[in-house]
């Protein structure tokens, strides 16, 4: 099992990609905490986990508070002795709201989650990585994060701030036994949509303009697959970039 051992957080692992991350990596051998602000939902990934033999803990986190952040991380150690792996997964969408329209609370709420969550989880895992001199961290990013108009102005800049972090904590740390990568999916069968609640007219037409030449969109069990690659001792050379999972739809 490529990752026997390990001890694993993935937030926003309640449902979609997040889900199928912890499920897989459990699969795989890891320790995972289940993290998402909604327990109920953690609680049941947790319950099918362990019927499969895994092993897992489900933990409420708001990632957009620095507090669940640190509860996350520290209980974490507290149950398993460590941490391994940080998968950066929860996110929203901004509803296509386009420059012109967007306001400040839009704006803060969606880097709250979206970046500034990653940067406090990354920052508070970092120094037990650095004390063991090892350490994986694995941000989902979006083909929004590479490309200018995949969804309105909030998450787009959000998610190419958490490109170059990415990048940044890549290099600077690699010479301490940590690695940092994201992965930039295009369209995939989620419920993130979910957090589209009055989608703006102007800013959804303009960001759609492009899903005619998309391939087709993707399953969460195929992201994950990447996300193993990366959190496994089979990228170990693999540090600081941005691997995209789109069926080709950014080639174009």
């Amino acid at each position: 099992m490529k990752l026997s051992g390990k001890v694993a957080i993935v937030t926003g692992a309640a449902s979609g990609m997040g889900k199928a991350i912890a499920q897989l990596f459990a699969a795989e051998g890891a320790k995972v905490v289940v993290s998402d602000i909604n327990a109920e939902a953690a609680g049941k990934v947790v319950d099918e986990i362990v019927s499969k033999g895994g092993t897992a803990l489900a933990l409420a986190t708001n990632v957009a508070k620095e507090e669940d952040i640190q509860n996350l991380i520290d209980t974490t150690v507290q149950q398993y002795g460590t941490l391994d792996i940080l998968v950066n997964n929860a996110g929203i969408m901004d509803n296509f709201v386009p420059a012109a329209d967007l306001t400040d609370e839009l704006w803060d709420r969606v880097f709250a989650v979206n970046t500034t969550g990653p940067m406090r989880a990354t920052r508070k895992a970092l120094k037990i990585f650095l004390e063991k001199k090892s350490g994986v961290i694995v941000n989902i990013a979006s083909a929004g994060g590479l490309q200018g108009s995949r969804a309105g102005a909030a998450y787009t800049a959000a998610k190419h701030a958490v490109v170059g972090f990415t990048k940044n904590v890549g290099f600077q740390y690699a010479n301490e036994g940590i690695r940092c990568n994201a992965i930039a999916p295009g369209g995939v069968i989620t419920n993130i949509s979910s957090t589209l609640t009055a989608p703006n007219e102007f800013g959804m037409g303009r960001a759609m303009a492009g899903m005619g030449i998309n391939p087709r969109a993707g399953e969460p069990e195929e992201i994950a697959k990447v996300a193993l690659f990366l959190a496994s001792d089979d990228a170990s050379f693999v540090n600081g970039t941005v691997v995209t999972a789109d069926a080709g739809w950014l080639a174009y």
